[in-house]
């Protein structure tokens, strides 16, 4: 436990976590790096279960940190094994970031969900990443009121082809 003490150490600016391959990112580990924030996760997990939403972590070489894909998996029409990224997660000192890339085209129907009024001003400001007709939209969470607007967008994300 002081092992992981000393990789976490809390400080006051946001620094992303989880960046050694050779510790994986158990409960544990994420419990440790996310403090008080943990419970959010732990309700963030187990809502994205009722969605049928799983969730994949891997330590990317390119960005020299463990991130996790929320996927979600279902059987084709033919018996094909389908799956499709919602979102891309990582976790911070403190807290836990999701983001989401929407293609432009459902800017719409994320703007009729029942969201806060915060949440539809980022849906409507969020610009499109270059030539791509997509727009990313990033929540940094820590409190477990944070997440009815997150799991809202990853159950309309989910059904986005």
């Amino acid at each position: 436990m002081k092992d992981l003490e000393k990789v976490f150490k809390l400080s006051k600016t946001q620094e992303q976590l989880l960046r050694n391959p050779d510790i994986a990112p158990t409960a544990e580990v994420i419990a440790q790096a996310l403090g008080e924030a943990n419970n959010a996760y732990i309700k963030f997990i187990d809502e994205l279960a009722r969605l049928d939403i799983r969730v994949e972590w891997h330590y990317y070489s390119d960005v020299k940190s463990w991130l996790a894909r929320g996927i979600y998996a279902w059987i084709g029409p033919r018996g094909g094994k389908k799956e499709k990224t919602v979102f891309w997660m990582s976790v911070w000192n403190g807290s836990f970031k999701v983001t989401f890339y929407f293609p432009d085209s459902a800017r719409a129907d994320a703007l009729n969900l029942p969201l806060d009024d915060e949440t539809k001003e980022m849906i409507a400001s969020a610009r499109k990443m270059a030539k791509i007709k997509i727009f990313p939209l990033t929540f940094d969470l820590r409190l477990e009121d944070q997440l009815e607007a997150v799991i809202l967008l990853a159950g309309l994300r989910k059904g986005i082809k």
